[in-house]
């Protein structure tokens, strides 16, 4: 289980990345189950309860990062 104090440290491209790792081991942890090879499934729990609070503090520092504007030349003829 992922500490938020943890992860609230990070920037967006490391949460991107470890939101990448998560997946992946979600994805193994389904295949363990689907072939009766994982000890625990509270684990697939746990791992989808990381990948959600890593897609909300990414979604939360992308709202936060100041958008540039669109720079519009407007042609005079």
């Amino acid at each position: 289980m992922i500490k938020m104090s943890e992860i609230r440290e990070l920037s967006v491209e490391e949460l991107k990345r470890r939101l990448s790792d998560e997946e992946e081991g979600l994805a193994n942890l389904r295949f363990q189950l689907s072939t009766s090879q994982l000890e625990s499934p509270i684990k697939v729990r746990t791992v989808r309860r990381d990948i959600a609070r890593i897609k909300t503090l990414i979604n939360l520092k992308e709202a936060k990062a100041p958008v540039q504007p669109a720079t519009t030349e407007v042609k005079k003829s």
